[in-house]
């Protein structure tokens, strides 16, 4: 497919620029662009040239100065879906928790998410290449996080112990935890091991490495 018509929605004026001029590098007609939710599904419902958009472009997170009925890019995207089903949507965000980007996909349908960070107009253009060739974009830590999630199956003892973990609970007392709630098996050796094992498979060095990784990918 061939981009012609675009529509950002972004309220932050810096990034609106960097991400127009690079939809005029890479050869886009026609580019509108607001800085408000509600803006952005009127010019969907009614393109001010008469055409509908290709593509939108959203950022997830919006300052609310003024009321708005659409508060946000998720409640963005479903109404614009709403509108125009065959809509193309690339979400351009600071948001970096796998979990969130995951629900994106899964249940939005997105068809491509860029991080806002250092060499994200190369990857913004790598997202514009998929989305042309009808692939979807997903963002450089995501694949990894993925795979790194793929690499192992957590077992409902495993989220137990990470969980404990994340309340702050210390690693020495799970045992006596385990042991009240009839958790079995509920050593300390046992749970070293399962410790030991997840960071050993998912490459971490640390308990607290573990933790965030499981926060961020949902798990717990």
């Amino acid at each position: 497919m061939v981009l012609k018509n675009v529509l950002i929605a972004e309220d932050h004026e810096c990034a609106n620029i960097s991400v127009r001029k690079t939809l005029e590098d890479f050869g886009v007609a026609h580019t509108d662009y607001v800085f408000y939710c509600d803006d952005a599904l009127k010019w969907i419902q009614k393109s001010p040239n008469g055409e509908p958009y290709d593509l939108l472009i959203t950022d997830l997170y919006f300052d609310l100065d003024r009321a708005e009925s659409i508060a946000g890019g998720e409640e963005l995207v479903a109404a614009a879906r709403q509108v125009q089903p065959d809509l193309k949507v690339l979400v351009f965000s600071a948001e970096k928790k796998a979990a969130v980007i995951d629900r994106l996909f899964s249940e939005l349908n997105i068809n491509g998410y860029v991080c806002k960070a250092r060499n994200d107009a190369h990857e913004l253009r790598a997202a514009l290449e998929n989305i042309t060739k009808n692939k979807q974009h997903f963002p450089a830590h995501l694949r990894q996080t993925i795979r790194q999630k793929n690499t192992y199956d957590f077992s409902e003892f495993d989220i137990t112990i990470i969980t404990l973990l994340s309340k702050g609970m210390l690693q020495k007392d799970i045992p006596a935890y385990l042991q009240q709630n009839q958790i079995s098996p509920s050593g300390l050796s046992s749970v070293e091991k399962r410790l030991n094992r997840m960071k050993e498979v998912l490459e971490f060095t640390k308990n607290e490495q573990l933790v965030a990784f499981c926060k961020d990918m949902g798990i717990i």
